[in-house]
């Protein structure tokens, strides 16, 4: 019997359980979201902030790029057409097969591996920038090991600009609709979010507030340089879970933090 709770959750219970979580998903993930986020689109966040737009990450001709959490490589492949030169990976094997699966459909090449966010596979200083949209963050129970990995892997002066969920959703319901415009928890409880199979967590979500956000960056080694809360667009009317218009211009949906490596 599934069940829904929160108590904490070890990093590997973490991992085992989203890698399993993914791996399950990742068909009907692409299949509902492929088309909003495009074969080959940088889209940041479910209110739709495009980086063809927003240009978070400035001028990506001849960088070295890596994308944290990439799934499907969308992000990855529109950064390529950009003249960038980019790898990406991902926990769920499931999510780089369908990688695979639209490199065939449309022609193109994106070097991905499988890795856990929490010990990165690749030299220290080799990128110039790194990204993440909504991309291995929120579900790794040590936030702080990733941004101090994806730091290793930067080059001085490198970025790494992501985006998470805005931490003030965590005291709301996770429902589009009136409902979820009640808080009804507390915005300080970090007990994780854990869905149990058979008593085993099947899937786990952390919560950082905005200040932990801060605090882990600073302590990684990082500079926080940026913060941008997405504003919900006129005449956007897709619903993405608790993400809606509706709850869009009330509360925000997503933070995305920008960095650098000093």
């Amino acid at each position: 019997m599934d069940v829904v709770g929160r108590r904490p959750v070890s990093p590997a219970e973490t991992s085992r359980a989203n890698r399993g979580w993914w791996d399950g998903a990742a068909d009907d993930y692409q299949a509902e979201h492929g088309g909003f986020l495009r074969d080959h689109g940088f889209i940041w966040c479910p209110e739709g902030l495009d980086e063809a737009d927003a240009r978070l990450l400035g001028d990506v001709t001849g960088r070295r790029v890596l994308e944290v959490g990439c799934g499907a490589g969308q992000c990855g492949r529109w950064l390529a057409t950009q003249g960038a030169i980019v790898t990406g990976f991902d926990l769920s094997y499931r999510q780089l097969q369908h990688s695979r699966r639209i490199d065939l459909a449309v022609g193109t090449a994106l070097p991905v591996v499988q890795a856990d966010a929490e010990a990165l596979p690749y030299r220290d200083g080799s990128f110039d920038l790194a990204c993440s949209a909504f991309g291995a963050l929120p579900f790794v129970a040590d936030a702080g090991a990733v941004l101090t990995e994806v730091r290793r892997v930067l080059r001085p002066g490198g970025r790494f600009v992501f985006s998470v969920s805005h931490p003030i959703r965590w005291a709301f319901p996770d429902d589009p609709g009136p409902r979820g415009l009640t808080a009804d928890r507390p915005y300080f409880d970090r007990a994780p979010y854990v869905e149990f199979s058979d008593g085993t967590p099947s899937y786990v979500e952390h919560h950082r507030t905005m200040g932990d956000w801060v605090g882990l960056i600073a302590s990684s080694g990082l500079v926080l340089t940026g913060l941008v809360e997405p504003e919900w667009p006129g005449g956007h009317d897709r619903v993405w879970g608790g993400w809606s218009p509706l709850r869009g211009r009330v509360l925000p949906g997503t933070a995305i933090f920008q960095t650098v490596r000093d």
